[in-house]
């Protein structure tokens, strides 16, 4: 019976058990996707990443990506940890400063600029808007804590209903009530919850998202690209090339982690019908989210028979 080896990195952190911790599996060809989620069940992080051959032309390894629940299409953790354990383990040629992985949302491009790798954010839309009323009651706070700001649903290929409040104070007391928000939406697939205040340099935030089995995300990359955008059109951010936040997230539950945004290109949202919202990521609004500093690589181990293929 086979043994997997794995390994965790801490992403979006330049501390040693601080950001969000990714599993990655860098020899995962012979597990099927059951398998891949059963593993991601039992290790219980936000994400548990797993390489296989490419698919797409051009990109270096395919990497799937589970939450203890579900497949998902991109997320942004998985992206950057990812990446890293492949260069370190030479499978992205010494000096590469462009590289792309294959995942379900599609061709993801990665560039390294020293100890820093960014990932383009896949193209940006909106979807409905909601009551903040509503919202605030998900979070557990009330209507006085929102900011003047009508919540939304904005999606880089991982849904979130960004909410934002009016002080650090008000996203510490968040916590999402997985009832609520499954009533608020109602006739959409699976999202999370972002809640956030604006600093002076960019975000104070917390992520939720029960229906992936995560109570709450201590970095969520796949967010913060739409994040930029969300603040943005609302006037909470810069609306102009060259833009760079910082999302600081994860410091209520003790894994602090900073995730950097680059705004390439125009940065003008345009209308479209039904009140909605479209960015083309290639030719209006383009981020870029970076690991902090450098991923800190825990303890390579060997995953036994439990998940063996033969399983």
């Amino acid at each position: 019976m086979a043994d997997y080896r794995y390994r965790i990195v801490d992403v979006f952190t330049e501390q040693k058990l601080e950001g969000n911790p990714l599993a990655v599996f860098p020899e995962a060809e012979d597990l099927d996707a059951a398998t891949m989620q059963k593993i991601a069940q039992e290790l219980n992080l936000a994400e548990t990443a797993f390489i296989l051959p490419p698919t797409r032309p051009g990109c270096v390894a395919q990497v799937r990506i589970f939450t203890p629940t579900r497949e998902m299409v991109f997320a942004g953790h998985p992206t950057i940890g990812t990446a890293w354990v492949l260069m370190d383990e030479g499978r992205v040629e010494a000096g590469t400063d462009e590289f792309m992985l294959d995942e379900l949302v599609g061709a993801v491009p990665i560039r390294v600029e020293g100890a820093q790798l960014w990932l383009k954010t896949p193209p940006i839309s909106w979807g409905p808007e909601f009551s903040p009323a509503a919202c605030a009651a998900v979070a557990g706070l009330t209507a006085e804590d929102l900011l003047p700001v009508t919540p939304q649903l904005v999606t880089a290929g991982n849904p979130n209903i960004y909410v934002a409040v009016r002080d650090k104070e008000a996203v510490d007391r968040a916590m999402v009530d997985s009832a609520r928000l499954l009533a608020l939406r109602e006739g959409l697939d699976p999202v999370c919850f972002f809640v956030f205040t604006p600093t002076a340099t960019g975000a104070y935030s917390r992520m939720f998202a029960p229906e992936h089995g995560v109570v709450e995300d201590p970095a969520t990359g796949s967010a913060t690209g739409p994040l930029a955008a969300y603040m943005m059109h609302h006037g909470l951010a810069p609306r102009h090339a060259g833009t760079r936040l910082v999302s600081e997230q994860g410091v209520k539950m003790g894994r602090r982690s900073l995730l950097h945004i680059v705004v390439r290109g125009a940065s003008r949202l345009r209308k479209k019908a039904g009140d909605r919202l479209l960015t083309r990521a290639a030719q209006l609004l383009r981020t870029r989210i970076c690991n902090s500093l450098q991923s800190h690589d825990r303890e390579g181990v060997v995953l036994q028979n439990p998940f063996s293929a033969a399983c």
